[in-house]
């Protein structure tokens, strides 16, 4: 019942498609009868015809080149915008992707219906093979009779005609061992010819794009697990070799582009699993063979296209992976051979755009390829780790020729690089936990690391002017994002070697050096901010994190040092390094703060004189615990006596300074906070000290502070007559002159 009513719904759908097919037939002539009647030109020059009385104005061929156009006011207008690189493959997949979705469910339907069959016990092994072959063959031959009018949809029902046969074959031998290995491969490259013999008298690229696919995939479909990689690439070189051939006599791009990705697959694969001298040759030859591909163009008519030097890029990079990966596998000398004699053909070829005094993109492009390799040889020289320096120099590369080039690919591409090299280099990074006795510098985790940060500082370099140009765009974020990541890989990796070098130390020793250093370097980009490019808000955050690391310094960091030199872990002259932390503070806050927009917000006041009033109270308690105490035992007593004795007079001492530059500069805030310094100096002070302290340290303790009091009222009153006398005056002399 059910195989009746599958038949009849088959036929009502014939019936269906006929008569749409005669309808839309027939709408056809009639459109041809109206163009005919009213004399129109041929649609493809998409032009409108405009009459007028006294004549008619005949449509002009489209030119192929490009011409500016020019407004009435004889005005050139800008050039047409830069077409994104994936619309072509939107169009077609908008266009098309009914016939490939329809293609595909024919495929999958006529394999449940053969597996319905099998199941039924309708057919044998061998017939079942047959019929895949008989469909296949019908599809293609479906295809070839609707190729005149239908191009592209009769490509993709070839395709999908090439798929079945490619896949019976495969089935023919895996499931039901029907025939060797060997008839199977061999069946597989006729497919494989056939397809490409159709592809290239059709004249279809999409064709040959299945047909490559499928010579690629046929190795895989025939494999019993017996890895005989000698002839699996010298069949995938015969194919590379005709892929070259028809990109020569059709200059289909995506064919190439497809075998590359295919070819890298495979030899990667190979390198990983079983690395041996072997693939070396077949590496060499890929490379000669993508690389006369990338270079078609710029050989016949010296220019290089946005995809050439993409191309020329990532096989430069793929292959030296897999080569010195390969090498050092092997335990062969030297593997830096690999990166200098690809450098050398790119010198080459940088050389004659020199001798033609062109320093165009070309030039550009093969300047870049050669300088990275050579640094890439560099690096590997210094036993650095392969993958996280090839990724951050090659990532480098692609911002270098987007900057050069203006093609928005290759900074797409560096920004899909750019996380795996941050990646790569974390991984890199966790080799100090095991690692033992590395040498200071010359060690390779850190010389990856000078690598990576050698690439950020480039980065950096080239990103200097992307932030003006994207200012008023929201483009500029992922630029802001990978600047402040280039500034972390620098500072990480630094403070990575310089923590493994002192990791015996006591760990408030490293605490404080791995501190210091984070001030010191917030403290150079500061300096250096307007060489940098560094922008405001950037320096903003700055000086925010200098602040924050300061007072954690001062308040936990230094009393953990205090503490072990007190009980001998530490000697008493790290303190003194421990007080250079002053020397940027001082000069941020009289230097970069006033000349910056730090103070545009109320809370940068507060914040400011909240690390001046912790590092003055703790810096001077820490001095008296050191120099006061016996032992670490006696500390706790001489603690005790600075907070209740000494710490009310450091706080009002400030608080005063805070008052004076208030009312001197017309600061409402620095004022506030020198009164609730003083209100919080006041409760300490009636609150918990006075009932700590004898009756001598009392009495000094009152007399200080009142005598402090009372000279800081008797200043701010007399600054107070002074500012309201020269306020006067200044309005006396502003006073118009009667007449």
């Amino acid at each position: 019942m059910n195989e009746f009513l599958a038949v009849i719904l088959i036929v009502v759908i014939i019936i269906i498609f006929n008569n749409l097919n005669n309808k839309i037939r027939k709408l056809e002539k009639e459109i041809s009868d109206l163009h005919s009647k009213i004399g129109s030109p041929s649609l493809q020059n998409d032009e409108v015809i405009k009459e007028t009385p006294d004549e008619k104005i005949q449509p002009q061929p489209t030119p192929v080149t490009y011409r500016e156009e020019v407004s009435p006011n004889h005005e050139k207008l800008p050039p047409p915008p830069q077409k994104d690189w994936l619309g072509p493959v939107f169009d077609f997949l908008k266009q098309n992707i009914l016939t490939i979705v329809g293609i595909f469910t024919l495929v999958l339907g006529i394999g449940y219906f053969v597996k319905y069959a099998i199941d039924k016990n309708w057919i044998g092994e061998t017939a079942r093979a047959g019929i895949g072959f008989f469909i296949g063959a019908t599809i293609i031959l479906i295809g070839h009779f609707l190729r005149k009018n239908y191009t592209t949809f009769a490509s993709i029902i070839t395709g999908g005609g090439i798929a079945v046969l490619y896949f019976t074959a495969t089935i023919a031998f895996r499931e039901y061992h029907l025939f060797t290995q060997n008839t199977a491969f061999l069946i597989t490259i006729l497919i494989t010819a056939i397809s490409i013999i159709l592809s290239y008298y059709y004249k279809s690229e999409i064709l040959i794009i299945f047909s490559l696919i499928g010579g690629f995939s046929a190795p895989l479909m025939i494999s019993t697990g017996q890895s005989n990689y000698l002839f699996l690439f010298i069949y995938l070189t015969l194919l590379n070799i005709g892929m070259l051939a028809v990109t020569f006599l059709k200059h289909w791009k995506s064919v190439g582009w497809t075998a590359y990705v295919f070819t890298t697959l495979y030899l990667l694969f190979w390198t990983s699993e079983k690395p041996e001298l072997l693939s070396i040759v077949f590496y060499i030859i890929s490379y000669i063979i993508f690389y006369i591909f990338a270079l078609y163009d710029y050989i016949k008519k010296n220019v290089l296209s946005t995809w050439d030097i993409l191309m020329l890029a990532l096989i430069n990079f793929t292959s030296i992976i897999g080569l010195v990966y390969t090498f050092d596998e092997l335990k062969y000398e030297p593997a830096t051979i690999f990166p200098i004699g690809f450098a050398l053909i790119n010198t080459i070829l940088l050389f004659r755009e020199y001798r033609k005094k062109n320093a165009g993109t070309s030039f550009s492009v093969f300047a870049g390829i050669t300088v990275s390799l050579i640094t890439i040889a560099v690096a590997l020289q210094f036993k650095t780790h392969l993958i996280t320096s090839v990724w951050a120099i090659e990532a480098t590369l692609l911002l270098f020729i987007w900057k050069k080039t203006g093609h928005k690919i290759f900074k797409t591409c560096f920004h899909i690089l750019f996380p795996l090299v941050i990646i790569a280099q974390m991984i890199t990074w966790t080799e100090y936990f095991n690692a033992k006795n590395l040498s200071i510098i010359l060690n390779p985790v850190f010389l990856t690391s000078l690598v990576t940060v050698f690439s950020a500082i480039v980065n950096l370099y080239l990103l200097k002017d992307v932030q003006k140009d994207t200012s008023a765009n929201d483009n500029s974020f992922f630029e802001d994002l990978i600047t402040v990541a280039s500034y972390g890989i620098i500072y990480t990796a630094l403070l990575l070697e310089i923590i493994y070098h002192i990791q015996n130390m006591h760990w408030a020793a490293i605490t404080s050096v791995a501190l210091l250093f984070s001030m010191y370097y917030i403290f150079i980009l500061l300096l250096f901010r307007k060489v940098l490019h560094i922008n405001i808000g950037l320096q903003i955050v700055l000086i925010y994190l200098f602040l924050f690391l300061l007072i954690i310094n001062v308040s936990i960091t230094t009393s953990s040092v205090v503490t072990s030199i007190l009980t001998k872990n530490l000697g008493s002259s790290f303190y003194l390094l421990h007080l250079l932390q002053w020397i940027p503070f001082i000069y941020i806050g009289f230097k970069i703060i006033p000349s910056s927009d730090f103070h545009k917000n109320k809370i940068s006041y507060w914040a400011l004189s909240l690390a001046l009033i912790t590092s003055v109270s703790c810096e001077l308690h820490h001095a008296y615990v050191l120099t006061a105490s016996r032992d670490f035992a006696h500390s706790f007593e001489i603690k005790k006596h600075f907070n209740i004795l000494y710490l009310p007079i450091i706080w009002t001492i400030l608080a005063s300074i805070l008052i004076y530059t208030g009312l001197k500069k017309n600061i409402q805030e620095y004022n506030k906070i020198g009164f609730a310094l003083v209100g919080i100096m006041v409760l300490k002070l009636y609150g918990y000290d006075v009932w700590q302290m004898d009756n001598i340290s009392r009495i000094s303790a009152f007399i200080v502070l009142g005598v402090i009091l009372l000279l800081s009222s008797f200043t701010f009153q007399r600054l107070k007559n002074i500012i309201k006398n020269m306020v006067d005056k200044k309005d006396k002399n502003e006073e118009p002159t009667s007449l």
